[in-house]
């Protein structure tokens, strides 16, 4: 099948780079020059664990391309996936002029083939039906354009044929059908469920895919683009995928419920946890017992600094902005948000209990990133670690094993960023865990206690063994107990 791509940021990339390891023909677009020709010499825009050599692979085998070229995308593709970013506004709105941009060019380029178009970006309730709109605008524009060209000539063979009153040459919906032509396309919601960092097995290995629409005819096209996956063809192992088919708006809100639900459970257990240390409970020990609970399940039920990243900011606060706009107060989604901001300064009093003034100690940071195995410093909590200390007088310094080396220093003014984790540790008053990189759990801690000033260790992720950290004379502190 042949497939555009329009977007190569997280969820474009991934997804473009996956459907051409399925066996599909995928041409990737975006605007940005620099950044298609970096993709065309295998050089990639983000971090993803397997992403780069899925990417040479597609390319090697010309199953996937990369252009600047929008048009060509359209017109050599039955299924066009829409997969640009929809930043948060200050408002909690998603910013959504890169779909509108994209929506209206595609409406452009439309020509007689029937086309498939997919809402990969996360976009409000109710967006399916004005992606619609949207692509109708421009493909009246486009019409209008060739009404104009084609002179007076034209306009007296569409009204000898019958058609005085719907030849406007306005740039209408009219316009197409006086014109006898509208373009044959359906819009479908297909939500993704990436998780930075796994995003490939996520992919070829997801809990559910679905798919919102009313149209037969698309819902069967997008089974038969995911029916690799579904049935677990070309070396895939395990049970077939649930495939769900919903109405657009449903398939939108699931996306929206399912990061909110997940936020929230966060939340909760932070929330736990902050009673846990005043009662002397210890949350790991309670998250385990609710944990194996099949009604609540033990996932994201990881007390620490919160969460952050691309999705779970932006996605929270647009369902929070949607429920505002037709008249009711998420309360429960406001208070998530609440907790996970200040579980951030909660770790900056554990610090100020534990050292009393910061002003003029050094505090140093292991991991920058929102998470392990990813690059992305979107709303990272060590962000905001890092301004709250500046603001108390301590200096910071931090490695990461992605951030340090890849020349990345956006929102990293006030910290010195550290090339190994020795140079890290030396002369600190404490360090403090704040991504659970898979390379913090074999660090000789004893060697960097040995280094420090005082050998304090905040573990802002409970992800390390207390017990063996004290044997080699760290000072331990958590998060709930």
């Amino acid at each position: 099948m042949h497939v555009a791509v329009i977007g190569t940021g997280y969820v474009g990339l991934v997804t473009g780079a996956c459907l051409a390891h399925l066996g599909h023909s995928v041409i990737c677009v975006d605007n940005n020059p620099a950044k298609i020709e970096g993709l065309q010499r295998g050089r990639l825009p983000i971090y993803e664990p397997g992403l780069e050599e899925l990417v040479r692979r597609g390319s090697a085998s010309g199953q996937l391309r990369f252009t600047t070229d929008l048009r060509s995308g359209i017109e050599n593709s039955q299924v066009i996936f829409i997969a640009v970013g929809t930043p948060a506004l200050p408002s909690g709105d998603p910013d959504l002029r890169y779909v509108e941009a994209v929506a209206r060019e595609i409406g452009q380029h439309l020509d007689e083939q029937y086309r498939v178009i997919v809402n990969k970006s996360t976009v409000p309730i109710g967006s399916g039906d004005w992606v619609r709109m949207i692509i109708l605008d421009g493909a009246a524009e486009a019409a209008k354009q060739r009404f104009n060209s084609s002179g007076e000539s034209h306009l007296e063979e569409l009204r000898q044929a019958g058609n005085p009153e719907t030849v406007t040459g306005q740039g209408s919906v009219a316009t197409l059908q006086g014109s006898r032509w509208m373009p044959h396309f359906d819009v479908v919601s297909n939500p993704e469920f990436l998780r930075e960092g796994s995003a490939i097995h996520d992919t070829f290995n997801p809990d559910r895919i679905v798919v919102g629409s009313d149209s037969e005819r698309a819902i069967e096209i997008m089974q038969q683009l995911y029916e690799p996956i579904l049935s677990r063809q070309g070396g895939l192992s395990g049970d077939p995928v649930p495939w769900v088919v919903t109405d657009l708006a449903s398939a939108e809100m699931i996306k929206y419920a399912a990061n909110a639900f997940l936020a929230t459970k966060i939340s909760f257990i932070n929330e736990i946890a902050n009673i846990c240390e005043r009662t002397g409970a210890d949350v790991t020990q309670v998250a385990d017992g609710i944990g194996l609970d099949k009604r609540i399940g033990r996932a994201f039920l990881n007390a620490g600094l919160g969460w952050g990243g691309s999705c779970f900011p932006k996605d929270v606060a647009a369902l929070i902005q949607t429920a505002a706009d037709y008249g009711y107060e998420a309360r429960l989604l406001r208070a998530t948000v609440e907790v996970n901001q200040e579980q951030r300064q909660r770790l900056v009093e554990k610090l100020q209990q534990a050292l009393k003034v910061l002003k003029g100690k050094t505090i140093g940071l292991l991991g920058l990133t929102f998470k392990p195995n990813t690059d992305d410093m979107r709303d990272a909590p060590s962000l905001s670690l890092i301004e709250h200390l500046h603001k108390l007088g301590a200096k910071v310094k931090a490695y990461d094993p992605v951030v340090s080396g890849s020349g990345i220093r956006e929102g990293l003014a006030h910290v010195v960023v550290e090339t190994d984790v020795l140079r890290l540790a030396q002369d600190c008053d404490a360090l403090v865990l704040v991504t659970e990189w898979q390379e913090f759990q074999t660090l000789d801690y004893g060697r960097l206690a040995g280094l420090m000033r005082r050998p304090l260790l905040i573990d802002g992720r409970n992800c390390l063994d207390r017990q063996a950290l004290r044997q080699v004379g760290m000072t331990v502190l958590g998060v709930g107990w």
